[in-house]
């Protein structure tokens, strides 16, 4: 997991914290407790012993945790040997280090950025 630095925009929910809700942050947001939910973010960063269930959406993700349901990844989306991903993956460019699972459907788009509630593709 890169190294995690604290901003106003920043988020960390740390081991054994459990959080059923919404996420809406325009920063990173660091996991390594227990979230469902909805997870929105520019960065999304799970650690080893994080769960992420729900609708997630974000830029860059990076999975050392598990990862599950319906997930939106604009740019680039990383499963590393200890993560696991499942369910429904949208997303534009994918890197699985070897030991890292997938299990479900993938659909891959163009890189595109978000404007408001509209994604723009990229050209």
């Amino acid at each position: 997991m890169a190294d995690q630095v604290s901003s106003p925009s920043s988020l960390i929910i740390g081991e054994g914290v459990m959080f059923t809700g919404s996420i809406h942050a325009p920063g990173t947001a660091s996991i390594n407790g227990t979230v469902n939910g909805e997870v929105i973010v520019a960065d999304l960063q799970i650690g080893p012993k994080g769960n992420v269930a729900g609708k997630i959406e974000a830029k860059v993700i990076d999975v050392h945790g598990v990862l599950s349901d319906k997930i939106v990844c604009h740019e680039h989306i990383m499963i590393h040997r200890s993560g696991s991903v499942s369910g429904q993956l949208d997303y534009a460019d994918i890197e699985i280090e070897r030991g890292g699972q997938f299990k479900g459907t993938m659909i891959q788009h163009n890189q595109s950025i978000k404007n408001g509630d509209t994604v723009i593709p990229k050209k």
